[in-house]
């Protein structure tokens, strides 16, 4: 984050904890987790095709300069995310550079094989879609993207055939749509129900549960990939968790840290296939990766961590 944002950064609670090996670590379990592999979900439309469940967000965090100095943390991100086991990179043209950071460090690493981009339309007008698509795909430096959504979504009418084209002309492998607005679920709802896409993005927390009401069970229903952005409650999660201990009991479903509790919360959601929390840190990066492996609580495990963030205050 930087420096004008308002809420508490990750690497600011890390600091302030008091007592950081017991605040944030559950001794010996990173250990365990070691030859735990990472977990993988389904896409539901594709014939066999999995996502490892934890991937990289990039808004705000890869949007830095040209210089190589400047792409040397998201570069460590990649590395580390692949490293790990994950593939999963997403982006949009609204983040800033971050379309070129990720296209220059795949192009100077070689490693944009081993990685699912999933980015989105801004404007999606009528007939300029190719247009848009294509200033992504050279940005991205590829050919093709793995996903590409109609970014925040508001219409429940909108007409998804100009997207459903680019698939067909072989620009990306998958359409979706994706909303951070709770007041455009209603229409994120719709078009799932009408569309059927690919993919969903959408904002979902443990202290923001909203989406759970109507919008994954939509997608679960429609075949829908749901990808979950804003995992840590933007930032008001980590406030919360600041000075306080992980509870022992996250020790039964492979916890080791409040960052891997937050993810596996959402994780456990038969609705989601993956996590997209953003970090220019290779260091979260690998403590992310954590979440993705191991055991997932159950329904009552879920209840009772929600139960103690409510009493955190």
């Amino acid at each position: 984050m930087k420096g004008s944002d308002r809420l508490l950064s990750r690497r600011d609670a890390v600091i302030l904890c008091s007592g950081l090996g017991a605040s944030l670590m559950v001794p010996g379990l990173a250990a365990a987790q070691g030859g735990n592999p990472m977990l993988v979900r389904p896409i539901p439309h594709a014939r066999g095709e999995t996502l490892p469940v934890v991937g990289v967000g990039t808004a705000r965090v890869f949007n830095v300069g040209a210089n190589p100095q400047d792409r040397t943390r998201p570069t460590e991100v990649v590395r580390a995310l692949l490293a790990g086991g994950g593939s999963l990179i997403d982006t949009a043209p609204s983040y800033g550079d971050a379309e070129t950071v990720i296209g220059g460090i795949l192009t100077a690493t070689g490693l944009r094989p081993r990685v699912f981009i999933a980015t989105k339309l801004e404007r999606y007008q009528p007939g300029r879609e190719v247009a848009e698509a294509r200033d992504s795909l050279r940005r991205l430096g590829t050919d093709k993207v793995d996903a590409l959504q109609l970014h925040n979504v508001r219409d429940p009418g909108q007409d998804m055939a100009g997207l459903n084209a680019l698939k067909a002309q072989g620009l990306c492998r998958y359409t979706g749509i994706t909303t951070t607005f709770k007041g455009d679920y209603g229409a994120a709802e719709t078009i799932l129900k009408r569309a059927k896409p690919d993919f969903l993005e959408i904002d979902y927390a443990i202290d923001n549960r909203d989406a759970e009401d109507r919008v994954l069970p939509a997608a679960l229903d429609a075949g829908a990939a749901v990808l979950v952005a804003l995992p840590f409650g933007r930032g008001e999660l980590f406030r919360k968790a600041l000075g306080k201990p992980l509870p022992d009991w996250v020790a039964d479903f492979d916890c080791a840290s409040w960052g891997q509790f937050f993810l596996k919360f959402i994780l456990a959601h038969p609705a989601v296939t993956a996590v997209i929390p953003g970090t220019d840190k290779a260091e979260h990066m690998i403590d992310n990766l954590g979440a993705g492996r191991g055991r997932l609580p159950d329904a009552k495990e879920r209840a009772r961590m929600t139960a103690y963030v409510e009493s955190l205050g």
